[in-house]
């Protein structure tokens, strides 16, 4: 089901955290939701490779790159790696690159912007930690919900 709006999550249920507006909607698909997977990295997206490179049927994942506007994270051949993975979506505290091809692909991303610039490639940073950031904690296996206006997480499913 996509057809929720994340307003009506939030006048519908107590409990939920709704995530400062700082993200720019990027992807072919305005409305996803899943499960949480989390990894923590900076300016290093290998660990955003490895993740995404496992089935995500159901899933989104939120990455923490630091809030870092010096490279991006996430390009094309990831985003299509994701799609191939049936990835919901991808929420980037940080940069995307090749933001025209991935607008093309039947996915959700939201990051805080564009940068041409590829990252390091060291693997370092974690995967499945509670991460923070945008006035809101991330906690792997609670759900996230985004739409045009928002996203919002909860601890428990709110769709079926």
């Amino acid at each position: 089901m996509t057809n929720f709006k994340t307003a009506d999550l939030c006048d519908a249920h107590t409990g939920v955290s709704v995530v400062q507006p700082v993200f720019r909607i990027y992807g072919n698909k305005t409305v996803f939701y899943g499960q949480i997977v989390t990894v923590k990295v900076f300016e290093d997206n290998i660990l955003v490779r490895k993740v995404l490179g496992k089935d995500g049927d159901g899933k989104v994942l939120v990455v923490d790159g630091g809030g870092s506007l010096r490279c991006a994270l996430l390009g094309d051949q990831l985003a299509a790696m994701a799609v191939s993975n049936k990835w919901s979506g991808i929420i980037i505290y940080g940069c995307i690159r090749d933001s025209s091809a991935i607008n093309q692909m039947p996915i959700g991303v939201r990051a805080l912007h564009t940068h041409p610039l590829k990252s390091n490639k060291e693997g370092n940073g974690n995967i499945n930690i509670p991460v923070e950031f945008a006035g809101t904690l991330f906690n792997p296996g609670e759900f996230l919900y985004a739409d045009e206006d928002g996203i919002v997480v909860s601890p428990h499913p709110l769709i079926d």
